[in-house]
Parts: C-alpha cells; sequence; structure tokens
C-alpha cells in the first residue's frame, strides 16, 4: 500500500480561547482530490494554510508522503498553492508567470521553455504566452493560476476557494477543467470550497466540517446518500428532517410515531433503536414521490395522504410543500417532465420509500 501523500496527526489550532482546528486526524492518498468542506468558520481554511507551512498547528504534526513537515517553512515543503484572487503578477506575460518558479529553482532555460508550452497545452491556452493577466477573462487566468502551481511538479496542490470569483456558467465548466487537469496530471490535491455542487461533482473524497472538527469523511455519494449525522444531512443538499419516538423495531427498519402518523425509516450502524426511544431522521425531497389520491397503496409502507400547500417552480425541477396529518410538513423535489403542476389545496398521494429514510444519530 502506498504512503499517504498527506497526513495530518492530531491536529489542533488555538487563536487565543477558539480551537480553529480541533483535533484533526486525516490521509489524503497519492493521486486523489480531497475537498474540505463546510461554512465559514469550520476551520478547512486554517487546515489547508497548515499544510501549506502558512500556519503552525498548537500540536499534532504534519507529514507529507514520509517526512514531518510540521515546522518546515512553506517555502521548503514543495506544494503548490491556487489562490482565490489568482494571484499572478500582473507586469508579467503568461510565459513569464508560468516560468517564474522554474526560475527561482535555477532550471535551464530549453527546460524552462518545454515545461511552460507543456502546461499551456495542458490548460488550453497554447499561443497566449505573450499577453498579460489584464487581457484575460477570469477562467484564463484560473487556469494560469492553476498551471503555474502545478508546473513546479508539486507533491500536493492546494487549492483555497479558486473558483469562488467567477460567475456562476464559468465555475460550472472550471469545475470540469480543473478535475481534467488533476486527472490528466494524477497530482494530489487538496481542495477546500464551501460550495457543495463543487465538493459533490469534483472529489475523490470530502471531509465534511462544523465547528474545528471533522463530522465525516467519505465519497460524495456516501455523505450526501449516507450522512453521519443531522449536520452532515442538512449542510449537504437539503432533507425533510422528523422528530418522533420508536414504536415498532424490525430488521433493518423501525416504525417512529410521528403524531397521528407512523413512519418507517431504515437505521443503519450497530446501534439498534429501541421501542420508546425518541429518534429523529432525515429523507431527501427529490427520493418523495407524488401520486394521484387513492392510489393503490399495495404492500407499500409511507404512502400517505396529503394536501399541496405551495409550489416553487424552478424551472427542470418543481419544488412542492405538502401537508400530512394537521401539523407536518414536507417538500418533495419533482421533475419537471410534463409540464402539468399541483396547485395549492389539490389532494395527493406521497410516498416516502423507507429505504430512503436515514435514522440520524441519537444527540445529533
Amino acid at each position: 500500500m502506498k504512503a499517504a501523500a498527506v497526513r495530518l496527526q492530531h491536529i489542533t489550532k488555538r487563536f487565543g480561547d477558539t480551537i480553529a482546528v480541533d483535533d484533526v486526524s486525516l490521509d489524503v492518498q497519492p493521486g486523489e482530490l480531497l475537498t474540505m468542506l463546510g461554512p465559514s468558520g469550520c476551520g478547512k481554511t486554517t487546515l489547508l494554510r497548515i499544510i501549506a507551512g502558512f500556519v503552525s498547528p498548537s500540536s499534532g504534526d504534519v507529514y507529507i508522503k514520509d517526512d514531518v513537515v510540521t515546522h518546515t517553512p512553506a517555502n521548503r515543503r514543495h506544494t503548490g498553492m491556487v489562490f482565490q484572487s489568482y494571484a499572478l503578477f500582473p507586469h508579467m506575460t503568461i510565459f513569464e508567470n508560468l516560468a517564474y518558479g522554474l526560475k527561482v529553482r535555477k532550471l535551464a532555460r530549453q527546460e524552462i521553455s518545454a515545461r511552460v508550452q507543456e502546461a499551456l497545452v495542458l490548460i488550453r491556452l497554447e499561443g497566449f504566452e505573450g499577453r498579460y493577466p489584464r487581457e484575460l477573462s477570469g477562467g484564463q487566468q484560473q487556469r494560469v493560476a492553476l498551471a503555474r502551481a502545478i508546473i513546479i511538479n508539486p507533491d500536493v496542490l492546494l487549492l483555497d476557494e479558486p473558483l469562488s470569483n467567477l460567475d456562476y456558467k464559468l465555475r460550472m465548466a472550471m469545475r470540469t477543467e480543473v478535475k481534467r487537469i488533476q486527472k490528466q496530471t494524477g497530482i494530489t490535491a487538496v481542495f477546500v470550497t464551501h460550495d457543495q455542487a463543487e465538493a459533490l461533482t469534483m472529489s475523490d473524497r470530502v471531509v465534511v466540517m462544523s465547528k474545528g472538527k471533522v463530522m465525516q469523511i467519505g465519497r460524495p455519494t456516501d455523505v450526501y446518500e449516507k450522512p453521519s449525522n443531522k449536520f452532515v444531512a442538512d449542510f449537504i443538499g437539503e432533507a425533510n428532517f422528523f422528530d418522533g419516538s420508536v414504536v415498532e423495531v424490525g430488521a433493518p427498519e423501525v416504525g417512529i410515531s410521528l403524531g397521528s402518523l407512523v413512519m418507517y425509516a431504515v437505521y443503519r450502524g450497530t446501534d439498534v433503536p429501541r421501542a420508546g426511544q425518541g429518534a429523529s431522521f432525515s429523507v431527501r425531497p427529490e427520493k418523495l414521490r407524488i401520486h394521484p389520491r387513492g392510489v393503490a397503496r399495495g404492500d407499500k409502507r409511507n404512502v400517505y395522504e396529503a394536501v399541496v400547500v405551495e409550489h416553487d417552480y424552478l424551472g427542470a425541477v418543481v419544488r412542492y410543500y405538502l401537508r400530512l396529518g394537521e401539523t407536518l410538513t414536507v417538500k418533495v423535489d419533482e421533475k419537471n417532465v410534463s409540464g402539468v403542476l399541483y396547485r395549492p389545496g389539490d389532494e395527493v398521494a406521497v410516498e416516502i420509500p423507507p429505504d430512503d429514510c436515514f435514522v440520524l444519530p441519537v444527540g445529533d
């Protein structure tokens, strides 16, 4: 098994009485793109800057490959950094920007020229070497910043919210470009963002953080489909949350009383809910299905009569708000395939598949 490209062991960072990073341990595997995701102030950027050497941890150790670099200066860690602001030299041409790191390392002029040309091909900007940053679009400047970080062949590429300054469509395109370049070069990358869509579409694995702690580490499908706690379920995507008490225990489903209704949800893990115990569970809005009132129930669980309260037309998707019973409201996302909308007051049935309902750990 290959050694981790980056290893963090029990990293804690305090700023006075504030704990920005709280006992974080994780490995970044060679060639993977690992994203640290979380709201502002969760510690993700501080953790990235600790890897880069811009910030020293209060305790714990940082390894790059097999070397302890906890106290190694940033300029000796052999990392590449891409900043949110691009940080290109405005007085230098694109060629000079790309060549800068190679000149500092005293490479021969011929090798510098060859590697710059290779980088231009990689970022699809051949013929732009004589231009200045001000003559490029935001997306082109970001590609140059990415190439400048990669051209020195760093042990790890660090990206600090590099797409946040781009408009929506350009950001979408750059997600694909960054992922393509990272996979084409095979470089190990650590990416910081607060954008859930970026994390889900670009990452091999996602580290979800809150208040300096790691909430969950997993593949994008894992953190979305199988969140480890309520914070992850709530922060990534959207979800319906329900609180009730366990009235029936099976395997792997439990029945949870929600006032006049009983819903069934699947529990995962080794903590089996007990009858009488309080329980919370969640389900994503796109997992629910709306049917005409009176649909044949058959042997399906979790099919209920409902009334449409409101809807939000979002183009490709319609968000419905349905009332079940007297007080329970659920969100349902339906693809806009027919153009037919349910209106407020319409009586329908809603199916909430138990397999898509995940019981959350007690106390979350």
